[in-house]
């Protein structure tokens, strides 16, 4: 039998998943592979009848530039027990190539050793993505499926903004991005938002509903004495994982949590939430406005790739024959900013503690600096005019509300 490769994705979609899957499949076919393609992850992987999708050129070339992934993904993690050999010897497999988070990455490692204990060799490499942009790649180089996200999160973006100017009003729009803010960052600069939020703004002060809500009123007032009367605040999911949970309990939501103790968003609109806090607070300043809420969640995960994920995709596929050709294993492709293929390992990125911390916006960056200046929002030299609309104008103050100078 021709030895074989087989492909599992983990976690969420992202877009490119099927660029790297079309990528992989052909370049292993040409080689004299067979490339398997293992329906829902590693439960599918050690299931008694997995369900097994068997590439040819024909359906890897028809997906490649396809959003979402042909494979069907999950987030199931195997305990030791769950582990079996029989895919792997009837199949012949050689190589396991494992698209996900890290999380699905260090299982991989688990099963190349638990084979190995068994007397089975097989290589894994895995390839890393996450439209959050959070893992601390080298040269701060992209997660492949972020650009892709943030294009549709624009587009969308920008017609949103469109709709305020046109009837006169607000939205408080909601994105994904559970521990850092680059997507929301790089929306709302993208479509002139006059407000974001972001967790890493909170880094001088302890984040509160009630800062929050205050910050979109500093920009709401700012704007109208500008004599502008519509405007859109983003803010990024990532703030609630950052509230203490006496502040999630104001929020008026009982939130369930998952296994690692993370509030399940999903089940919930963020921004129906800041709406309805921020409509509440209008009301008691005795501002009239009309704000709507906006959710961009799922939407962003499985459109198509754009050219740049495109091209980092099929360098990362083609990155994972090269490692393996090398003999490489138990290892993260990774490609530079010269598109040079290097592997990584999740040595590299771990903490004492063996947890990989993410890769942040950086608020002291020049271009970080420089967008924050661009919104609109309260200062001291406002406080005259906004007087006429706040007592207390100071309250709204975006360098306060933050505590920077």
């Amino acid at each position: 039998m021709k030895p074989a490769v087989a492909i599992i994705c983990g976690g969420g979609p992202a877009p490119g998943i099927n660029t790297v899957i079309s990528t992989v499949a052909k370049i292993f076919l040409k080689d004299g592979y067979r490339v398997l393609g293992i329906q829902e992850g590693y439960k599918g992987l050690f299931a008694d009848k997995p369900e097994i999708k068997e590439f040819d050129f024909d359906h890897a070339d028809r997906i490649f530039s396809r959003g979402g992934s042909t494979l069907i993904m999950s987030r199931f993690k195997p305990k030791d027990e769950d582990f079996n050999t029989r895919l792997f010897s009837r199949e012949n497999i050689n190589l396991l190539v494992t698209i996900g988070g890290d999380d699905t990455a260090s299982t991989a490692n688990r099963v190349t050793k638990f084979l190995a204990s068994k007397h089975i060799i097989i290589s894994n490499i895995h390839v890393p993505k996450t439209i959050d942009n959070d893992l601390p790649l080298p040269d701060r180089n992209p997660t492949f499926g972020f650009h892709s996200a943030k294009d549709e999160g624009v587009r969308i973006g920008n017609t949103i903004y469109e709709d305020a100017r046109t009837s006169r009003n607000w939205f408080v729009v909601t994105t994904m991005g559970r521990s850092a803010g680059h997507l929301a960052f790089g929306i709302a600069t993208g479509c002139h938002f006059p407000m974001m939020i972001i967790p890493e703004m909170f880094n001088k002060t302890t984040p509160t509903l009630s800062k929050i809500i205050n910050l979109i009123i500093s920009s709401i007032v700012k704007r109208k004495l500008l004599g502008i009367e519509y405007g859109v605040a983003l803010v990024s999911e990532g703030v609630f994982h950052i509230l203490e949970d006496k502040e999630l309990r104001k929020s008026g939501v009982e939130f369930t949590y998952d296994a690692h103790g993370h509030p399940e968003l999903g089940n919930v609109s963020k921004s129906h939430i800041f709406n309805i806090l921020l409509q509440k607070e209008l009301k008691r300043l005795g501002i009239q406005l009309k704000s709507r809420p906006v959710e961009l969640g799922y939407e962003l995960r499985c459109c198509r790739p754009i050219g740049f994920d495109l091209t980092l995709c099929t360098l990362l596929g083609i990155g994972v024959k090269k490692l393996y050709d090398e003999g490489t294993s138990g290892c993260i492709v990774s490609a530079n900013s010269r598109g040079e293929i290097t592997p990584l390992y999740l040595s590299e990125f771990e903490n004492e503690d063996g947890k990989i911390p993410p890769r942040l916006v950086d608020t002291e960056s020049e271009i970080a600096k420089l967008c924050f200046q661009n919104m609109h929002y309260i200062l001291e030299k406002d406080y005259e005019s906004a007087s006429t609309m706040l007592s207390e104008p100071s309250v709204y103050n975006f360098n306060k509300i933050l505590n920077w100078k």
